[in-house]
């Protein structure tokens, strides 16, 4: 049977992502507009940002975080363009953006010393096979795969290379071991739902040295450069962009963070975005067309929860033509006003993705399942009947 109840929030993309619960443009009206982001107001608003961040996430005093251009790519690169080359290089793997970053190193810096462990999508690499005398680079959550680390266990304390970590899909929605992790990266549009172009860059005392003490081969653009004749450019920790930031962007973070704050900061961003999951769980359960993506049931995301199709008329599809019957499921529930971009990313399994972080309300989850049963029914008829 069609269902009745739809999603009072129908917006499930994986990035940019929901909006906090009853925002409104009326939370932009204190935005610092037509004043320059180097003026005292303007350089307080970006502070803001970095000191609210710092102390929902519970960041440690002496890491330095601070707002660079490009979203969290831009970070990233920030990160392996100024820190890579003093030593080995290991790259983790499992789903397009870990392999992306890879493939930088590869091509890109042409670093020599490099191994790159991948996995299949649903699967982590081998994490036993990483070498901390070397630097490492991986996310944290798979945002195409649906697929995170289970915790930092795997990480040594006594590490001799950096931790360099892309969150983007993990912070703000799962714990963060910061001790273990020497740089973070992320966006503002991914968990608290804000706008786009904007990156964060969290850097441990050990990422700082590294920064202060090597200079790579390569010449930095200058939107990479955070050090200045060996010293640190101390200013980007403190709310002194780069770039020209956008003060409406600014302005939108400020009220996110704000909210998280009145949902019980990280604890409780962390609650809903599991309860999330455990709503998706309980379903899946029941389900005889849908799994997890995820085959290890400790490593599924409660932000980019990504499904796969099980039932045998869809597993005896081709590629191909697997690949459409998921775009249409995806088409139906946008053209019934249920749920926009829900479809699988272009390089993972064909499937549905769901995003279930801080921003997206239980209740809009489970009003979205059946509906995933009622399109997934709708499109088997139809190909059958047209078989």
């Amino acid at each position: 049977m069609k269902p009745t109840t739809k999603p009072q929030n129908n917006c499930f993309s994986s990035g940019p992502c929901a909006k906090r619960p009853a925002w409104s443009l009326d939370a932009l009206k204190d935005a610092t507009l037509g004043r320059s982001h180097r003026a005292k107001l303007g350089k307080n608003k970006l502070a803001e940002v970095i000191d609210r961040s710092k102390k929902i996430l519970g960041m440690p005093d002496n890491y330095l975080l601070g707002i660079v251009p490009a979203s969290d790519t831009g970070a990233i690169e920030m990160a392996l363009w100024s820190l890579l080359g003093a030593r080995g290089v290991d790259v983790l793997a499992w789903e397009s953006f870990g392999s992306g970053w890879g493939a930088d190193c590869k091509n890109q810096l042409k670093l020599t010393d490099l191994n790159i462990y991948k996995a299949e999508y649903g699967k982590l690499p081998d994490l036993n096979k990483v070498d901390w005398k070397r630097d490492v680079v991986f996310t944290w959550n798979g945002t195409t795969s649906g697929v995170r680390v289970p915790n930092g266990d795997w990480i040594p304390a006594s590490r001799e290379g950096l931790a360099i970590c892309d969150a983007t899909s993990a912070v703000f929605a799962m714990d963060m071991p910061w001790d273990k992790l020497d740089v973070v990266t992320w966006s503002w549009q991914k968990v608290l739902g804000g706008e786009a172009a904007h990156g964060m860059i969290a850097l441990s005392p050990r990422a700082v040295q590294r920064l202060q003490s090597y200079t790579p081969s390569w010449p930095l653009p200058k939107i990479f450069q955070m050090t200045k004749g060996g010293k640190l450019i101390e200013g980007i920790f403190k709310g002194e962009t780069i770039n020209t930031p956008s003060m409406l962007c600014v302005e939108d973070q400020i009220d996110a963070l704000k909210w998280s704050e009145s949902v019980g900061g990280i604890k409780g961003l962390i609650k809903r975005s599991e309860a999330n999951l455990s709503a998706i769980s309980a379903w899946i359960s029941k389900s005889n067309w849908a799994a997890f993506l995820a085959e290890d049931a400790k490593t599924i995301s409660c932000t980019s929860i990504c499904l796969k199709i099980i039932d045998p008329w869809f597993t005896s599809l081709s590629p191909e033509a697997q690949a459409e019957a998921a775009k249409k499921i995806a088409s139906i529930l946008e053209k019934e006003g249920v749920a926009y971009d829900i479809g699988a990313y272009r390089d993972a399994p064909a499937g549905i993705r769901i995003w279930g972080g801080a921003t997206v309300e239980t209740s809009d989850i489970e009003s979205l399942l059946p509906w995933l049963d009622w399109a997934y029914g709708e499109v088997k008829n139809s190909e059958a009947k047209a078989a």
